[in-house]
């Protein structure tokens, strides 16, 4: 069945990725990196995704899934190999890029085969569980790294994160034929008109809000929690029940999206992500910490999903992946530089008004979420 192929082939290579973060990483350390060269390494994971995910949208949807998804396996592979080789700092920035080049080959590839792969009723359904599927790839990912690393060295888990990618090259290979083909219209041909839609330009900010509101939150917690006495494990329980929120919301987004919009349920969404903004700066205790951030990840859960559906509903026939691609680089730069600028103003103002702005612009996000035309979230 192509949509379980495709799932598969998700968890195998987001688990790969996942533990060539914290693999790298740590190999790093352990050679003697410095702070920052680290961060610089851990920016490397996202240069190609920025770079590249629009032409590798527009790619897909001109010449089909097999040929990119069979790229990035090679490259995620590959990438995991040189470090076991060759053990230098320099070599793990290397491996740190291709990896992220892996990436931008995988996600938007799959995002795409995900829509076009499913009939309109079950997009959601569908959708959902591939949120599902990465978000089990973000706790699966570093227990590999950590149990490698702990029990067969630095290198040795650099081969165990190669493993998973390759495993995912072997079943496109056998199995991968079944996906869509080249497209013979030249529906998709048309660069950059993309960008004309005022839904779509809509859809991109708001999707780079949540991407904005989920970092800025997982970034500025620990230091929330630091300046206010908490101990680490009480900073990771406030991060671990935004997650638990996220996934558990996950699991309902098929029966949400049937009984609401789309679009109003992203607003829902927002608004909930504000409340959590709003929240945070007001309570001490980490069980009040707790269920704030439980309360933030039921509306940010639900974020990244919804606009992933309404992207690709939105998207011109043929042109499904160019969109994707365009929202994953706005993302993409959103995670870049939207730290970077939160950072300078704590650094500056204070934390309260980290929180602030990002409760306002959570709110701008529920306004421009319903600011699309009616009908514009029709499913194609």
């Amino acid at each position: 069945m192509p949509i379980l192929l495709a799932l598969t082939l998700c968890f195998f290579n987001f688990v790969g990725l996942n533990a060539a973060r914290v693999v790298l990483t740590l190999y790093a350390l352990d050679l003697g990196a410095s702070s920052s060269a680290v961060g610089v390494l851990g920016g490397m994971f996202y240069l190609f995704p920025l770079l590249l995910s629009w032409p590798i949208g527009a790619a897909a949807d001109r010449h089909g899934a097999r040929g990119l998804l069979l790229i990035g396996a090679v490259v995620g592979t590959s990438a995991m190999f040189l470090p076991y080789f060759f053990r230098a700092v320099p070599v793990m920035y290397l491996a740190a890029a291709m990896s992220g080049l892996a990436l931008a080959f995988f996600h938007v590839t799959l995002q795409n085969l995900i829509g076009t792969l499913s009939k309109p009723e079950e997009r959601a359904r569908n959708f959902s569980n591939f949120s599902l599927v990465g978000a089990v790839t973000n706790f699966v990912g570093p227990l590999v790294a950590g149990f490698s690393i702990d029990h067969f060295g630095h290198a040795y888990a650099c081969l165990s994160a190669a493993a998973l990618p390759m495993v995912a090259l072997l079943l496109i290979l056998a199995r991968g034929r079944v996906f869509p083909g080249p497209r013979k219209d030249k529906a998709a041909a048309k660069a950059g008109a993309t960008l004309l839609d005022r839904d779509v330009i809509l859809m991109l900010a708001t999707s780079s809000l949540v991407q904005l509101g989920t970092d800025v939150f997982q970034f500025y917690v620990p230091i929330y929690g630091h300046a206010i006495g908490l101990t680490a494990t009480a900073i990771g329980s406030v991060l671990a029940s935004f997650a638990a929120a996220a996934f558990v919301v996950r699991i309902f987004l098929a029966r949400l999206v049937k009984t609401m919009p789309a679009d109003k349920l992203l607003a829902y969404s927002f608004c909930a992500g504000a409340i959590g903004f709003g929240l945070m700066p007001l309570f001490e205790h980490s069980l009040a910490l707790m269920i704030v951030a439980f309360v933030f990840g039921l509306g940010m859960g639900l974020g990244t999903p919804l606009t992933v559906i309404l992207m690709f509903s939105r998207s011109a026939e043929g042109r499904s992946g160019q969109t994707l691609g365009v929202r994953l680089t706005a993302n993409n730069s959103v995670r870049v530089f939207g730290p970077m600028v939160f950072g300078a103003i704590g650094s500056a103002f204070g934390i309260w008004p980290v929180f602030v702005i990002n409760a306002i612009l959570m709110g701008s996000g529920a306004v421009m979420s319903l600011s699309t035309k009616p009908g514009a979230a029709s499913q194609r």
